[in-house]
């Protein structure tokens, strides 16, 4: 078993599981969308794109280039919560709180991608 395709695996996989937990909920509600695991989910996708940069396969590019459009969604979520929370006289209302998980649903849209690549080439491999 090569330990740098779990860790890579794990990470790919954590990722898309916390963008997952916090996505889910209703849209508009602040309350079900709890801000620690979106910053969690902020934190494992940096890293798993920080483990991405090794690969220099067509499929590492595309692995990379997911793993950054759900950063960027990531940090964009986590910018209009703060934002909201700091900045805005209104605080996180419905339609802010809408807002940051429209951003973490096309995250979670590029995780999933990423997911899939990585099922798809662990069940092409074949052993030597």
């Amino acid at each position: 078993m090569n330990l740098e395709k779990v860790v890579f695996g794990f990470f790919v996989v954590l990722a898309a599981t916390l963008n997952f937990g916090f996505f889910v909920g209703d849209i508009s509600d602040p309350h079900v969308h709890n801000v620690y695991e979106l910053f969690a989910a902020v934190i494992v996708n940096l890293i798993a794109t920080v483990l991405k940069f090794g690969d220099r396969t067509q499929i590492g590019a595309v692995h990379l280039a997911t793993s950054l459009v759900a950063v960027l969604q990531l940090i964009a979520a986590a910018a209009v919560w703060v934002w909201a929370t700091q900045v805005s006289a209104d605080g996180l209302n419905a339609e802010h709180t809408a807002s940051v998980v429209s951003l973490s649903g096309g995250a979670l849209l590029a995780n999933l991608v990423s997911v899939v690549l990585l099922v798809g080439e662990t069940t092409s491999f074949r052993r030597r």
